[in-house]
Protein backbone atom coordinates (compact mmCIF):
# COMPACT_ATOMS: atom_id res chain seq x y z
CA UNK A 1 0.00 0.00 0.00
CA UNK A 2 1.24 3.50 -0.87
CA UNK A 3 0.74 6.12 1.41
CA UNK A 4 0.89 9.84 -0.57
CA UNK A 5 -0.14 11.61 2.20
CA UNK A 6 3.14 13.57 3.48
CA UNK A 7 1.89 13.43 7.43
CA UNK A 8 1.97 9.74 8.05
CA UNK A 9 0.64 9.52 11.62
CA UNK A 10 1.63 11.80 15.05
CA UNK A 11 5.00 10.47 16.14
CA UNK A 12 5.46 12.53 19.08
CA UNK A 13 3.14 15.22 21.15
CA UNK A 14 5.09 17.25 23.54
CA UNK A 15 4.25 18.96 26.46
CA UNK A 16 5.75 21.80 28.43
CA UNK A 17 6.53 21.73 31.92
CA UNK A 18 8.65 24.07 34.79
CA UNK A 19 8.90 20.84 37.05
CA UNK A 20 9.44 17.73 34.97
CA UNK A 21 10.38 15.65 37.32
CA UNK A 22 6.93 16.66 38.95
CA UNK A 23 4.95 16.34 35.50
CA UNK A 24 6.54 12.90 34.55
CA UNK A 25 5.46 11.87 38.17
CA UNK A 26 2.34 12.94 37.39
CA UNK A 27 1.68 11.28 33.98
CA UNK A 28 3.18 8.10 35.32
CA UNK A 29 0.40 7.84 38.05
CA UNK A 30 -2.35 9.10 35.52
CA UNK A 31 -0.74 6.09 32.54
CA UNK A 32 -0.16 3.90 34.92
CA UNK A 33 3.48 3.14 33.54
CA UNK A 34 7.12 4.85 34.10
CA UNK A 35 9.07 7.33 31.71
CA UNK A 36 10.70 4.64 29.19
CA UNK A 37 13.18 7.86 28.28
CA UNK A 38 14.42 10.71 30.36
CA UNK A 39 17.46 12.74 29.65
CA UNK A 40 19.73 13.99 31.10
CA UNK A 41 19.08 11.49 34.22
CA UNK A 42 15.74 10.67 36.01
CA UNK A 43 17.13 12.43 39.06
CA UNK A 44 17.47 16.40 36.65
CA UNK A 45 15.36 15.36 33.44
CA UNK A 46 15.16 18.30 30.95
CA UNK A 47 12.89 15.65 28.97
CA UNK A 48 10.96 12.25 29.29
CA UNK A 49 8.91 10.35 27.23
CA UNK A 50 6.54 8.11 27.92
CA UNK A 51 4.94 5.19 25.34
CA UNK A 52 1.53 4.62 25.48
CA UNK A 53 -1.97 3.65 23.88
CA UNK A 54 -2.55 1.19 20.71
CA UNK A 55 0.29 2.03 18.60
CA UNK A 56 2.94 3.08 21.62
CA UNK A 57 3.04 6.84 20.23
CA UNK A 58 5.74 9.04 22.14
CA UNK A 59 4.07 11.35 24.53
CA UNK A 60 6.93 13.83 25.69
CA UNK A 61 7.64 16.72 28.34
CA UNK A 62 10.39 18.77 28.09
CA UNK A 63 11.13 21.80 30.75
CA UNK A 64 9.77 25.00 29.28
CA UNK A 65 12.64 26.37 29.47
CA UNK A 66 13.34 25.22 26.12
CA UNK A 67 9.91 26.08 24.99
CA UNK A 68 9.80 28.12 21.45
CA UNK A 69 10.09 31.63 21.55
CA UNK A 70 6.77 32.39 20.09
CA UNK A 71 4.90 29.92 22.58
CA UNK A 72 2.31 32.27 24.34
CA UNK A 73 2.05 31.70 28.37
CA UNK A 74 -1.06 29.81 29.86
CA UNK A 75 -3.17 26.95 27.39
CA UNK A 76 -3.81 27.64 23.82
CA UNK A 77 -2.95 26.25 20.74
CA UNK A 78 -3.58 22.79 18.71
CA UNK A 79 -5.33 20.07 21.04
CA UNK A 80 -4.21 16.75 20.49
CA UNK A 81 -7.48 14.01 21.43
CA UNK A 82 -6.59 10.90 22.37
CA UNK A 83 -8.92 7.79 21.76
CA UNK A 84 -10.85 6.76 25.06
CA UNK A 85 -13.17 3.84 25.65
CA UNK A 86 -15.74 5.83 28.17
CA UNK A 87 -15.22 9.49 27.60
CA UNK A 88 -16.98 9.94 31.45
CA UNK A 89 -14.79 7.88 33.04
CA UNK A 90 -11.89 8.93 31.58
CA UNK A 91 -13.01 12.73 32.02
CA UNK A 92 -13.29 11.85 35.30
CA UNK A 93 -10.15 10.21 36.10
CA UNK A 94 -8.53 12.96 34.94
CA UNK A 95 -10.30 15.45 37.16
CA UNK A 96 -9.79 13.26 40.07
CA UNK A 97 -6.19 13.22 39.19
CA UNK A 98 -5.53 17.22 39.50
CA UNK A 99 -6.73 18.00 36.28
CA UNK A 100 -9.31 21.07 35.79
CA UNK A 101 -11.99 21.26 32.78
CA UNK A 102 -11.10 23.34 29.71
CA UNK A 103 -14.06 21.93 27.46
CA UNK A 104 -16.92 20.33 28.59
CA UNK A 105 -17.69 16.89 27.14
CA UNK A 106 -19.68 17.88 24.12
CA UNK A 107 -21.16 15.63 21.57
CA UNK A 108 -20.13 16.66 17.68
CA UNK A 109 -23.19 15.41 15.78
CA UNK A 110 -24.91 12.26 15.28
CA UNK A 111 -22.28 10.20 14.35
CA UNK A 112 -20.26 9.14 17.83
CA UNK A 113 -17.56 11.48 17.72
CA UNK A 114 -17.32 13.04 21.37
CA UNK A 115 -14.60 14.96 22.73
CA UNK A 116 -13.62 16.87 25.94
CA UNK A 117 -10.61 18.40 26.93
CA UNK A 118 -8.72 19.49 30.28
CA UNK A 119 -5.42 21.21 31.64
CA UNK A 120 -3.28 19.28 33.63
CA UNK A 121 -1.00 20.67 36.61
CA UNK A 122 1.31 22.07 34.54
CA UNK A 123 -0.28 24.39 32.21
CA UNK A 124 -0.77 21.68 29.25
CA UNK A 125 -4.28 21.10 27.41
CA UNK A 126 -4.87 17.38 27.08
CA UNK A 127 -7.90 16.43 24.49
CA UNK A 128 -9.69 12.69 24.82
CA UNK A 129 -12.41 11.89 22.42
CA UNK A 130 -14.27 8.66 21.12
CA UNK A 131 -14.17 8.46 17.58
CA UNK A 132 -15.71 5.93 15.40
CA UNK A 133 -13.01 6.27 12.72
CA UNK A 134 -10.16 5.01 15.27
CA UNK A 135 -11.83 1.86 16.28
CA UNK A 136 -12.61 1.10 12.84
CA UNK A 137 -9.52 1.26 11.70
CA UNK A 138 -8.21 -0.43 14.86
CA UNK A 139 -10.78 -3.33 14.52
CA UNK A 140 -9.46 -3.60 10.77
CA UNK A 141 -6.07 -3.70 11.66
CA UNK A 142 -6.06 -6.33 14.83
CA UNK A 143 -8.38 -8.65 12.73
Amino acid sequence: MTNTNFLRGMATVNFWADDVAAARDWYAKLFGVEAYFQMPNAQNPAYIEFRIGDYEHEFGIIDRKYAPGQMQPGPGGAIVLWQVDDIGAAFERLIAAGAVEYDPITKRGETGFVTASVIDPFGNVLGIMTNPHYTQILSKLTA
